[in-house]
């Protein structure tokens, strides 16, 4: 017969253990405390890591034809590039301006339309009874209520200071990390054994090749479907066409939502000019999705972001539930950078397993 017999245990844990568990929870906690306070921050940087990427292939294009000082070359890039962007704003920005002043003249002519159940928006009095919702609105809440002007200067002049301040940062950020990249790309590496460095040199150009050329790649498309957009409006004469084809640069940036955003919004401005000019604008859109998703797409993302659909599909999605747009951005070369550390990685204990087996071993 075999008896068994219970032993109490006593778990001892000394005063060391628990001091230094809840030290580890405890500075878990500020962490991530510290990073939400300053998330706009982080954000900015991560903005300013992509430009810097995106620009660093012309440095490196200066140094190689003349321009020996890294300095020099990222100084030149960087001023090259605001000019770039200076002459666009002096280009277009008095255009947009004079269309946006336009619309707003327009504005009370669209209203008494919509008031009066005429015109392409009359359906929202006819059917909807728009008016009379936006006077018993007024009613019960007040016009601040209904239009939300609680504060609104206040808010809209602080919306401008802390898009003047993070413009102004994400430029010198950007130009810092021309400068100081490399530098300190190279005391990281100098910190490694010096037998992992080639490996680890590998792996942090491969990111590199996969993340600048996502930057570089979407920023060119981008500008395509803005410029194409804009010549196909002002060929059918849709107002604001400088103004809409800005606005699908923008938002062709973002992964999978954003073209289809912008057809959308840009489709309904067409329609209200005209049917026909609704229909052709709409029959473009899916004509150049297709040429950009079967054409422009694999030819700029094919040698560098190597990603199945699903996966952008996915990363997207969680890039976008964890940062909004700026994480639906960052979310395809994120998950590129991660593909190449696995693949490393993976690549790494094949080697390690193939080493440590024994001669004349063969796995099965």
């Amino acid at each position: 017969m075999i008896q068994e017999h219970l032993e109490e245990r006593l778990v001892r844990l000394r005063l060391r253990t628990v001091l230094s568990l809840l030290a580890t929870i405890v500075a878990v906690a500020v962490v991530l405390e510290v990073i939400w306070i300053s998330r706009h921050v982080l954000t900015w940087i991560l903005i300013s890591v992509f430009l810097a990427l995106a620009l660093n292939p012309a440095v490196e294009w200066l140094m190689r034809h003349g321009v020996r000082r890294r300095g020099a070359a990222a100084a030149l890039a960087f001023l090259l590039t605001l000019g770039f962007f200076v002459a666009i704003g002096f280009t277009f920005v008095p255009t947009l301006v004079a269309q946006v002043n336009d619309f707003v003249h327009k504005l009370p002519d669209y209203v008494h339309d919509v008031t009066h159940g005429r015109g392409r928006l009359g359906f929202l009095e006819t059917k909807y009874h728009f008016q009379e919702r936006v006077e018993k609105a007024v009613r019960e809440g007040g016009a601040t209520k209904v239009l939300g002007l609680s504060g609104t200067a206040l808010s809209v002049t602080k919306s401008i200071v802390s898009a003047v301040v993070a413009i102004v940062t994400i430029a010198f950020l950007t130009l810092f990390m021309l400068l100081e990249g490399p530098g300190w790309v190279e005391r990281f590496y100098a910190l490694l054994p010096e037998e992992q460095q080639p490996r680890w040199r590998k792996v942090g150009h491969d990111i590199y090749r996969t993340v600048g050329g996502y930057v570089t790649g979407n920023l060119a498309i981008s500008v395509i479907a803005g410029v194409s957009t804009t010549l196909v409006l002002l060929v059918l004469g849709v107002p604001y066409a400088v103004a809409l084809g800005l606005l699908v640069a923008i938002l062709d940036l973002v992964p999978l939502a954003g073209a289809t955003i912008a057809a959308i919004l840009v489709g309904l401005v067409a329609f209200l000019h005209s049917i026909t000019a609704g229909i052709i604008v709409v029959v473009f859109f899916i004509l150049y999705q297709q040429l950009e998703n079967h054409v422009l797409q694999p030819v700029v993302y094919g040698r560098t972001v190597q990603l199945s659909p699903l996966i952008v599909l996915i990363s997207v999605l969680i890039g976008a539930e964890l940062a909004g747009v700026i994480g639906a951005l960052a979310a395809i070369p994120t998950a590129g950078s991660l593909q190449v550390v696995l693949r490393d990685w993976l690549e790494h204990r094949g080697r390690r397993r193939l080493i440590a087996q024994p001669p004349g071993v063969v796995e099965t």
